[in-house]
């Protein structure tokens, strides 16, 4: 009897020892044949080759069962808990969620290895490779180009840019050949430490499948020299890395274990530049202000950093960022949600479309000045959740995903192909479109899969981003069609929902407590579920029908309510707060709630700012700001203490009034800083009054809520918030006239208790540039069901139960 020795590895491409005790789980028996009860046995734990901890583990198999396919997985103790599976990926079958790994014997002398990839946080790129008894480590290059019949490296010159022709490659430094394994992978090592390459330019020179040489950007780089827009193929070009743009720039070898000591470089003679990222993390966060890791708990800003830098002619930074913390702090926010940071075209833009997920927009920083903004967050008690972009790469992205190492359609690795060219009158016909800019990707592809969650692991686990928001989750998981005839595709929505599970599996292994965010137009259920029960692992999804309902200014806004577009006519027709209470009861369902984001806010057609919505669009001076001001206070409220995660965009504060568009931003760009001490100060003081109030009372922290009371005519709406002992009731209204004699609402007395009732908050407050009209802390007795209280026009009041 021939047996073989099969040698297991569970990689988890993470640097930080998560997880423990780890048990190889495998279809064979104790004797080495095939069985479908499976045996554990114990792994050890050990340091890999790329510095990181790996599992190993060995079984004995009969080669009599070679005509068998073998399963294996692994389970695992960490963040999670005890005994969880360890392979978040599902197999490669339409029909099946089944996750394992499958393997035949080979009849081979030497021993073989079966191996899974958690992330290919470092095992695709540039990174440390630690040889055989090594502790000083090498520099290994990785890239993925199955069709590739050559890759080798070249170094750049300063300038970043190796042009079509191979000008601008750096002759002093020998090119490294590359040597492709049998998953299509190109991998080896230059001559020399890791520490000889840091900071090296460098491209990958592919010999693609019909014979040219093409070079092509590291897609898993984790820093690109280029920081500015210029394109040299269609630009002029000075031939400088600060013009040049960073998706067609070279890509730059860091190591990922440093970071930068201080925001701006360290003057020469002042000390070390770079410290270990331990001790940069060391005191990352303040004693007693701690970072909300629930999403219940999150009032949400969202933060273009490409809209900062008042004043100036040019794009903002995380430089600008990092200053307007302390607008930020100051508003009592607790969450900051970053438009996409990771590396896009050009230098302006607002990032929905993006070329390298391991890499920070150069012209914002990059990588290092990133992780300044996070930790300084961190420090205030600020989470970061960040926007990330899977449903489609960068419309230019030649130098990137696009045609990376073969011209043929169907060998477009990084792009979703149904058959091949010859099947159709015109060679783009038989790729997928999906409802968003560009392409479906290949999603049924691993080496995809993990192009986007690795990209996504990074940022939790290296850059230590407590959240991210997927954009438009719907075009990944339902919206597949072929670009030719506009066909569903259904295998392609099968694979994007097997993918979505696998990166919200992979996050919540890495960090339980990590928020993911979908933003999803569709009814499903499932988007907010478990993957164990049939879900797709979001913790929350954003619910644009709040908006439109609330506000209605999109032309997609179809038949919602839209209260404050109507009530900005400035009539005193009924609005339809019947139905607007339907979608104020269902914030209460893992819902990301907005009165205003960057999509509406001027993008969307026939959008714009809230405050302009307000008033129809009318010269905001005297008495037409003061009504403006007023509704948009109403609808702030409505959103902040509604059942769900409270968002709004930058600006909203202090009013800001010009259209955010992602074409014309700095155009369009307000001095929020400048307008909070101006125009904008009793806004801005409602804000930070509002958030603060919201942030005491525990019941606006759930999910908890009742509708009590809704009169289209008065155009008035009141509900019920609770936790535990503690009551609150909201009654607000877009009346332009006060109830200033009383306005009663009534339900049943389990709704509306026989107690005392106190204000808390009136949105119509002096310090706030309203009249005062409200019930000035007065206590205020319901009974049999029925409360009355005086209400102000276009406003709301707040009242606990005492």
């Amino acid at each position: 009897m021939a047996n073989t020795t099969v040698e297991f590895e569970f990689i988890t491409g993470l640097n930080r020892p998560i997880f423990r005790n780890a048990r190889l789980l495998g279809s064979w028996d104790d004797s080495g044949r095939y069985s479908d009860l499976w045996t554990e046995s114990q792994m050890q734990e050990a340091t890999g080759e790329d510095g990181c901890p790996v599992f190993r583990g060995f079984a004995t198999l009969d080669l009599r069962d070679q005509s068998k396919t073998f399963k294996w997985g692994v389970v695992l103790d960490g963040p999670q808990g005890a005994n969880f599976w360890g392979v978040p990926s599902e197999v490669q079958d339409v029909n099946s969620a089944d996750r394992y790994r499958d393997f035949r014997l080979r009849d081979a002398a030497t021993v073989q290895v079966e191996r899974y990839y958690l992330t290919h946080c470092r095992r695709l790129g540039a990174n440390k490779y630690f040889p055989p008894g090594s502790v000083v480590p090498s520099l290994r290059f990785a890239v993925w180009a199955p069709n590739a019949t050559a890759v080798d490296v070249v170094f750049g010159q300063s300038g970043g840019y190796i042009a079509n022709s191979g000008d601008g490659i750096d002759t002093a430094h020998t090119a490294v050949s590359l040597t492709r394994s049998s998953d299509g992978i190109w991998e080896g090592s230059p001559e020399g430490t890791f520490e000889t390459f840091k900071s090296a330019a460098y491209m990958y020179r592919i010999t693609n499948a019909q014979g040219n040489t093409v070079y092509r950007t590291d897609i898993f780089s984790r820093s690109q020299m280029g920081k500015g827009d210029r394109d040299p193929t269609t630009d002029a070009w000075p031939k400088t890395a600060e013009t040049l743009d960073g998706g067609v720039s070279c890509s730059i070898v860091i190591d990922p274990d440093m970071v930068r000591r201080n925001f701006a470089s360290t003057p020469p003679g002042v000390g070390s530049d770079l410290i270990p990222t331990e001790e940069f993390w060391a005191h990352e966060f303040t004693p007693g202000l701690p970072v909300p890791t629930r999403i219940e708990d999150l009032i949400i800003y969202e933060l273009h950093v490409g809209s900062l830098g008042f004043g100036k002619t040019v794009s903002g930074n995380l430089a600008d960022a990092l200053e307007f913390l302390d607008h930020v702090s100051s508003l009592g926010v607790n969450a900051i949600e970053l438009l996409p940071m990771a590396e896009f075209g050009g230098n302006v833009g607002w990032g929905y479309g993006n070329s390298h997920h391991l890499c920070i927009e150069s012209s914002a920083g990059g990588r290092d000045k990133y992780l300044h903004f996070v930790r300084e967050c961190h420090r205030r008690g600020i989470a970061v959740i960040q926007d990330v972009v899977y449903n489609h790469y960068d419309p230019n992205a030649e130098r990137a995903e696009w045609q990376y190492d073969s011209t043929a359609p169907e060998q477009n690795i990084y792009y979703w192909y149904e058959g091949r060219s010859s099947d159709y009158e015109a060679p783009d016909d038989g790729y997928l479109d999906n409802g968003s800019t560009g392409f479906t990707p290949r999603f049924w592809e691993e080496n995809v899969r993990q192009q986007f969650t690795s990209g996504a692991a990074f940022l939790i686990e290296e850059m230590h981003v407590d959240g991210l928001r997927v954009d438009l989750t719907q075009a990944i998981h339902r919206d597949n069609v072929l670009h030719g005839n506009g066909h569903s595709v259904s295998s392609a929505n099968v694979f994007g929902q097997k993918f979505l599970r696998q990166w919200s599996r992979t996050l919540h292994m890495i960090r339980p407590s990590a928020m993911l965010i979908a933003e999803d137009h569709t009814d499903w259920g499932a988007v907010v579920k478990l993957p164990t029960q049939g879900g797709l692992g979001f913790d929350a999804k954003w619910q644009v029908a709040f908006y439109h309902g609330l506000i209605g200014d999109s032309d997609m806004a179809g038949e919602a309510p839209r209260l404050l577009m109507q009530a900005g006519f400035g009539g005193n027709e009924a609005l339809s707060m019947d139905r607007f209470s339907g979608t104020l009861f269902d914030s209460r369902l893992n819902q990301v709630v907005f009165h205003e984001s960057h999509d509406e806010a001027g993008n969307a057609s026939g959008t714009a700012r809230t405050i302009t919505v307000a008033v129809n669009g009318a010269p905001l001076i005297d008495l037409t700001r003061i009504a403006a001001e007023s509704r948009c206070r109403v609808c702030c409220g409505l959103s902040v203490l509604s059942a769900g995660t409270p968002m709004f965009f930058m600006g909203e504060e202090i009013g800001a009034q010009k259209k955010y568009t992602f074409d014309n931003f700095l155009a369009n760009r307000e001095d929020i800083l400048g307008e909070r001490t101006g125009n904008g100060k009793n806004l801005f003081r409602f804000y930070q009054d509002l958030v603060s109030l919201s942030r005491r009372l525990r019941s606006i922290r759930g999910h908890n809520i009742d509708i009590l009371h809704q009169s289209n005519t008065n155009r008035v709406i009141a509900f019920k918030r609770w936790s535990g002992s503690e009551e609150i009731i909201i009654v607000a209204s877009f009346s332009n006239g006060s109830f200033a004699n009383g306005y009663e609402i009534e339900k049943d007395t389990l709704a509306i208790p026989t107690a005392n009732w106190k204000e808390v908050f009136n949105s119509d407050s002096a310090f706030y540039g309203g009249q005062n009209i409200g019930n000035s802390g007065a206590i205020l007795q319901s009974s049999g069901g029925r409360l009355t209280m005086m209400l102000p026009a276009n406003g709301f009041c707040v009242l606990v139960k005492q």
